[in-house]
């Protein structure tokens, strides 16, 4: 039986949390015995109980890599416990205590964004090679783009290995659901609609797509764009929304609890980032429904959507390519029709929960074979 103990920083339930729930689903209880590390009070011990799973509940390691009084409860609790591997998710405080325990170390990076120029060359770029290979025995990334951003801050990419997110599938709900969420969000029987489920943040491209239904509707288009999620620019977005008189095309949903309910109705997905972003688990949900998506080539965005397969890939920043890329998949029925079945095959191929699991589960016995 292979001891592995989960380290996560996180306090609510991201992208991290939710990779972590899914491989707690399907892995191999027969040849693996799992426990996980989380804050105290975090969102995430309910959830990791309800899979039958132990959790442990340390402080200091809220929402931040390092802490030094946390190294040392990390410490203590990993010589406790002698797992084979310790997989750190956001703290490098459990990676440091792990290398004082003599343990075998797996770091899972799960963003992507610009690398600061203090690591891209000189001291810094030495100082990050080090911490990261020193404090770690093998490093996964969760898309090309996130294992581009360790190598450009000087890690070995012998170091590394790109495991893609995986997920649930989603199952449609009744047409009935269906007709009761259309008439929250005041969806026609003709409206076309455009989905973004991300954090209101700047560099999530919001205002893009908000230029782009402009585009649209001024085009005579029968688009209805939501757009659900809270953030620090959910005012700046409605003052906007409301300048351009799109109140009536472009919804503001806030926070949804039924994400599955609301990409049963979408008819196009939407990811504008220009900032961050790894593998969207949202984009992996819509694709489990079929639904085609037209996202920024920017991050893990191109290792999701192939471009003219699934959906199609627009530069970052440009509303007005985006727009034309959801007018053809309003106007040409056939080429929507091939990309929802695609996104649904591509689903299946690459990215459900099961095969992360078992990703995950082969990166473990790497890493205690010694392999590269």
């Amino acid at each position: 039986m292979i001891k592995v103990l989960n380290i996560i920083s996180d306090s609510n339930i991201g992208g991290a949390g939710k990779c972590v729930l899914n491989f707690l689903k399907y892995y191999d209880r027969k040849k693996f015995s799992v426990k996980v590390i989380v804050p105290r009070g975090s969102l995430l011990k309910p959830e990791i109980e309800k899979l039958k799973t132990d959790v442990i509940e340390v402080d200091g390691i809220t929402d931040k890599s390092f802490d030094l009084k946390a190294v040392k409860n990390l410490k203590r609790i990993i010589k406790r416990l002698k797992p084979d591997i310790v997989h750190t998710h956001g703290t490098m405080s459990g990676r440091i205590a792990a290398k004082m325990c003599g343990v075998k170390i797996i770091y899972t990076r799960h963003s992507v964004f610009p690398v600061s120029e203090r690591i891209k060359k000189g001291l810094g770029h030495k100082a990050n090679k080090f911490a990261n290979e020193f404090f770690s025995d093998r490093i996964i990334a969760v898309a090309e783009a996130a294992k581009e951003n360790l190598t450009d801050g000087g890690i070995n990419p012998d170091r590394i290995d790109v495991i893609l997110n995986g997920v649930e599938p989603l199952s449609e709900v009744s047409e009935d659901k269906k007709q009761e969420i259309r008439a929250l969000y005041s969806i026609s029987q003709n409206d076309f609609v455009v989905g973004i489920l991300a954090r209101l943040e700047p560099y999530k491209g919001h205002i893009y797509v908000v230029e782009a239904a402009e585009m649209l509707k001024d085009k005579g288009i029968p688009v209805k764009v939501i757009i659900a999620g809270t953030g620090s620019c959910e005012e700046e977005l409605k003052n906007t929304i409301k300048a351009k008189n799109l109140e009536d095309t472009v919804i503001m949903a806030g926070f949804v609890n039924d994400v599955q309910g609301l990409l049963s109705v979408m008819d196009v997905q939407v990811n504008a980032s220009y900032g961050t972003e790894a593998t969207s688990l949202s984009l992996l949900e819509g694709m489990s429904l079929g639904i085609p998506a037209v996202v920024s080539d920017f991050g893990g965005n191109p290792g999701v959507i192939t471009d003219g397969e699934n959906g199609f890939i627009f530069p970052l920043k440009n509303s007005t390519k985006l727009a034309l890329l959801i007018r053809e998949l309003y106007e040409d029925t056939n080429t929507y029709n091939s990309m929802s079945k695609r996104a649904k095959e591509i689903f299946n191929e690459k990215f459900t929960a099961q095969i992360y699991a078992r990703n995950i589960e082969k990166e473990y016995e790497k890493v205690l074979e010694g392999g590269k």
